[in-house]
């Protein structure tokens, strides 16, 4: 439901730094336990010794949730223009080329159809590694197509954010997308197709302020920062030092804007219960 009718609920838990998936052979968790990087695989990139988890991407999402990690992507090949020949210290089509060399990406979202428990289902996984997850054309376009395709096909959709919020060499553009995916959204409702919303670490900007909190139901992952301004922001404004744990997912539970908290290994169990629930189908398990 939407933040606006939550009641406070939760608790407070110390904030954590995350760091992404480690590219070596080891991985030294926050609490300095030292884990081979097969056994953080094994546990969906959740360190066994302190149960931290770490960012992934649209590619572990997808094997987590899709039944046999069999799916097909919708729209892979769209990619963002630059209308606006935007420049900072690099021109934006190079930065765009930089991000898909590096990460093999078109951009920060992928759609893809597949089973879940044996049901369908429709999932949009946002990457923070091209260019901070940062919300463009693009991306509001293929969560806007993906809501659309849902209503159309009566499938429900898993959107999975991970942001740094609006792109800021796309401008006004890029805020255009928050009323788009938040107008399709409205018409999911409307024919009463589900959609859940998984805030993961980070969720911030823009994403924070349309799709990801207009979910029929809004999880999150266990210490994911999630928030419009981001904490140091905040501090600097305000002059005034943020209380523990400060915009993370159980601090955020807590002051009533999301309505659980799931561990990763939990994820598909919660989310098709979620679903059975909502649909009124027999629970699968």
């Amino acid at each position: 439901m939407s933040w606006f009718k939550r009641k406070i609920k939760g608790i407070k838990t110390p904030s954590t730094q995350k760091k992404d998936i480690p590219k070596g052979l080891w991985y030294k968790t926050p609490s300095g336990k030292i884990v081979e990087r097969d056994e953080l695989i094994e546990n969906l990139y959740v360190s066994p010794e302190d149960d931290y988890h770490l960012r992934i991407g649209s590619k572990e999402y997808f094997e987590i949730l899709f039944d046999n990690n069999e799916f097909e992507e919708l729209w892979p090949n769209m990619t963002s223009k630059d209308p606006l020949k935007f420049e900072d210290s690099k021109k934006y089509k190079d930065r765009i080329k930089e991000a898909q060399e590096k990460t093999g990406l078109k951009d920060a979202v992928r759609v893809a159809k597949g089973k879940s428990k044996r049901e369908d289902l429709l999932i949009a996984a946002m990457d923070f590694t091209f260019i901070g997850g940062s919300m463009g054309s693009v991306v509001g376009e293929k969560i806007k197509r993906a809501m659309n395709y849902a209503v159309e096909h009566r499938i429900p959709l898993v959107v999975i954010a991970k942001s740094g919020g609006a792109r800021m060499q796309e401008a006004a553009l890029s805020l255009m997308q928050l009323v788009k995916t938040s107008a399709a959204i409205a018409r999911m409702n409307e024919a009463g197709v589900p959609y859940i919303s998984l805030l993961t670490d980070p969720t911030t900007g823009g994403v924070t302020a349309s799709f990801a909190m207009l979910g029929d139901i809004n999880i999150a992952e266990p210490g994911a920062l999630i928030g419009f301004a981001g904490p140091r922001v905040i501090k600097e404004a305000t002059g005034k030092d943020l209380p523990e744990g400060f915009q993370r997912s159980e601090f955020v539970l807590e002051k009533g804007f999301l309505d659980q908290i799931i561990h990763r290994k939990q994820l598909k169990d919660k989310i098709n219960l979620f679903l059975d629930l909502i649909l009124n189908r027999e629970v699968r398990v």
